[in-house]
């Protein structure tokens, strides 16, 4: 039989023991009292944790924080095929041997019924109290969460920016359909047998709206949202953006929930060279690396977006990696309507719409937004001069779509359409 030891809880083992709490969560079917962000944050700040290990591997790990003469068990996770072999309540017996040295009397669990560290607290002598009826109530964002989040550069976005992204209703749909939905209806999802997706790729030609589309998720979930930006990463040289990259994804773990946000990904999963020299290549592993394991928590989702998504390595784009590869493209003559509506404001009233929208074709939202600031700008110049108190006319709106420099050609059309046919995956 394999021999297994316990020791100290390493702030290496961070990865692995999250991974025996998924484990141990979902073999319970029940989500536990305490969330993995404050069990990790308990163990990291030299409160009493014990890990047990084979060899490397780590299989099982207690957690415990105390308050005086009062000790709580915030986690006793076993990995799935080192249960019922006595590592429970060794976990147990080491624990308490530490909380009674830093002077605490009563040690306490709250777990749900049968779950895993149910059988190692009753053969360890811990007695059941009933009669007692749990109360919880739930924040949007804990004090714990709050600080890693901000260390990350993540925020909690404002609610409504789903209802901004008028006009784009192609992709709303797609986008609701396949992310949204699965994800803010998560029993039924499980009913019908749809995984609620952990990855997505968005790509299409620059200022077609993918960045407000991955906030608007967020703003939709009522989750964080934080962004990496490869070009901040990196301190000095290619390794340095590889190691960045592992500390940013082992921060977000301590989240209970997180949109994580990559935009430019072409920046760090660009086509390998196949030269194990390229000084991209190691970054590249690294981030393939990295998203299997963000994949295994809940509540988490991971949206890429690329300008060319023909640059990326085939093997980022593997259905394993990521579950849908959806195209956000220009707006077409509805969507225009919808999206000068929305910037023009009241001088929608006074401009004719359907010539702007004619004017405007290839366009993307953010041209249209610029050429609306531009416009509504010259109709405020020329107020300000003669004071004649007329609205904004059509022709300011004309002079600045025709003063706008296009963010797409037809090049750049002619190319998205070709990778709509060999990238999409919906």
């Amino acid at each position: 039989m394999v021999a297994w030891r316990l020791r100290d809880y390493h702030e290496g083992d961070l990865d692995q023991a999250i991974r025996i709490w998924d484990q141990s969560r979902q073999a319970d079917d029940e989500m536990p009292v305490f969330p993995v962000s404050e069990v990790m944050a308990a163990a990291q700040a030299d409160q009493a944790a014990v890990v047990a290990v084979v060899g490397d591997q780590l299989v099982g790990m207690a957690v415990a924080q105390a308050q005086g003469e009062r000790a709580w068990v915030l986690l006793l996770a076993l990995a799935s095929q080192w249960r019922n072999r006595g590592i429970g309540s060794a976990l147990l017996a080491e624990l308490e041997r530490r909380l009674r040295a830093s002077g605490v009397r009563r040690i306490s669990a709250l777990l749900p019924a049968g779950a895993t560290g149910t059988k190692a607290l009753e053969h360890s002598g811990y007695l059941t109290r009933g009669g007692l009826t749990y109360y919880e109530r739930l924040e949007p964002l804990g004090a714990a969460n709050a600080g890693v989040l901000s260390a990350l550069g993540g925020r909690m976005l404002p609610a409504g920016l789903w209802d901004d992204m008028a006009g784009m209703e192609r992709e709303k749909q797609v986008v609701e359909r396949r992310i949204v939905l699965p994800l803010t209806e998560p029993a039924l999802a499980d009913r019908y047998n749809v995984a609620p997706p952990k990855a997505v790729i968005l790509f299409g030609p620059p200022g077609t709206g993918k960045t407000s589309f991955a906030k608007a998720v967020a703003s939709r979930l009522s989750w964080p949202f934080v962004e990496l930006f490869p070009s901040r990463l990196a301190a000095a040289t290619n390794e340095g953006l590889a190691m960045a990259l592992r500390d940013a994804f082992s921060d977000l773990a301590e989240l209970d929930a997180v949109l994580l946000f990559i935009d430019e990904v072409e920046e760090i999963a660009a086509v390998r060279s196949g030269h194990a020299v390229d000084p991209g290549h190691g970054v590249t592993n690294e981030l393939l690396k990295l998203i299997p394991g963000f994949r295994e928590h809940d509540d988490r989702l991971l949206i890429c977006a690329t300008n060319s998504v023909r640059s990326l390595d085939p093997a980022f784009l593997r259905p394993g990696r990521f579950d849908y590869v959806i195209p956000i493209g220009p707006p077409n003559p509805a969507a225009r309507e919808a999206i000068w509506t929305r910037y023009l404001g009241s001088a929608a009233d006074s401009v004719d719409l359907a010539r702007l929208v004619e004017t405007s074709e290839l366009f993307t939202p953010a041209d249209i937004e610029f050429a609306a600031r531009k416009g509504a700008q010259l109709a405020f110049e020329r107020e300000v001069t003669q004071r004649l108190g007329t609205p904004a006319i059509t022709e300011d709106y004309l002079i600045a779509i025709a003063d706008t420099r296009l963010t797409l050609t037809a090049q750049a059309i002619e190319e998205f359409t070709e990778d709509i046919e060999a990238y999409s995956r919906l």
